[in-house]
């Protein structure tokens, strides 16, 4: 099926409000209450229901995935000079809050096997900085770390764990939600993310002292006064209500988001399986991902950037895998353990459009493009 250029965009992963209208309903009851700045019932609502649905025991809505990140850190007491140990192949995102610690990250690389922290480089590493004070995995594209080794490493030497599951809301390691495996985990609710309030994030953790700590910071680090006191350093990272309200809504349809990338990702395997020198992201069976974008890998003669201009002749979005930390300019200073495998991942590596709103004929639009490359 040969297309043009008029045909509608077809988008990696754009945002996708309830077919209910769910979302409307707790919009508009912040609106009818006049609570539309930060804090509000949405907001209480929001954290109680996001707790509950990935069984943590307290969580704080915030401006951004990062902010979270962010007070991650600050709550593991991570500061000035101290170490922490990074993922390599993860979006900007998971390692600059280091930087605003003024800590020193150390960057540690993948393994083919859930393209995501490699335990054994994740050894040597401790090996070689035993004073490293946390630890930053990441679910990349809604793959799950191997988390057993991971939380094991992590307990022997006294670290502290955090999750960043930005990418894996609604996935599962050995029947249990990322994100509530480390001290902390985080997650993100970005316009491209399996649901979405436009932007936010939300730390969550067993211990809810530092979760109240947490939202103490993110909320100016205001103390209890009349007056407007400050005794410690805060910042503005609070949800609003009316954000807050989108994502309670679209939390109801979490399980219906997954669903469909599944179905996207399943797709692909029956149209694309086969293809010389294309391979698809790694499944596990003690993984239940949340397949956030349907990656692949190529090592024959179709290479990444092939994909790339074929689909983008069609008007279909597409995007490389992250590039890896320890080669971006700005890191580029920092060290990195590992054998490169991220290195690899990333230039081999395709993100095909994963949308929850594509229809059979949009996937096949993809899948047609693509195999045009091995005629």
């Amino acid at each position: 099926m040969k297309t043009n250029k008029v045909n509608e965009r077809i988008f990696l992963s754009s945002p996708h409000m309830s077919d209910e209208g769910y979302e409307m309903e707790y919009v508009k009851e912040a609106f009818d209450t006049n609570w539309i700045a930060p804090l509000g019932a949405n907001v209480d609502g929001f954290e109680r229901e996001l707790a509950e649905k990935v069984g943590s025991n307290s969580a704080a809505a915030l401006t951004s995935g990062t902010a979270a990140i962010h007070l991650a850190l600050k709550a593991a007491g991570v500061g000035s000079g101290d170490i922490v140990f990074c993922q390599s192949l993860t979006f900007s995102a998971t390692a600059n809050p280091i930087i605003y610690q003024n800590a020193i990250p150390v960057f540690i690389d993948s393994n083919y096997e859930t393209w995501n922290m490699c335990p054994k480089a994740l050894e040597k590493a401790f090996k070689k900085y035993p004073e490293v004070k946390a630890v930053i995995v990441v679910h990349l594209y809604g793959l799950s770390a191997d988390m057993d080794k991971i939380v094991e490493l992590c307990k022997k030497h006294n670290v502290v764990l955090i999750e960043d599951a930005a990418e894996s809301l609604g996935t599962y390691y050995k029947g249990k939600h990322t994100g509530t495996f480390g001290d902390y985990g985080i997650f993100s609710f970005n316009g491209n993310k399996i649901i979405t309030t436009s932007g936010g994030g939300m730390l969550v953790s067993d211990n809810e002292e530092r979760i109240a700590k947490a939202r103490f910071w993110a909320t100016q680090s205001r103390d209890q006064a009349k007056h407007y006191q400050h005794s410690e350093l805060g910042f503005n990272y609070r949800m609003s209500n009316v954000v807050a309200g989108i994502g309670r809504g679209q939390l109801k349809v979490l399980d219906q988001r997954v669903a469909k990338k599944n179905y996207i990702l399943e797709f692909y395997k029956r149209e694309l399986g086969g293809l010389e020198g294309l391979e698809f992201m790694p499944s596990n069976e003690w993984d239940e991902p949340n397949y956030w974008l349907s990656s692949i890998t190529l090592t024959g003669k179709v290479r990444p950037i092939d994909v790339f201009n074929a689909l983008e002749t069609e008007n279909i979005e597409s995007r490389p895998v992250w590039k890896p930390m320890h080669l971006q300019p700005f890191f580029e200073k920092y060290d990195f353990v590992g054998e490169g495998i991220s290195e690899k991942l990333f230039e081999n590596g395709v993100c095909l459009p994963s949308d929850t709103k594509m229809t059979d004929e949009d996937l096949g639009r993809v899948v047609e493009t693509i195999k045009g490359l091995w005629i």
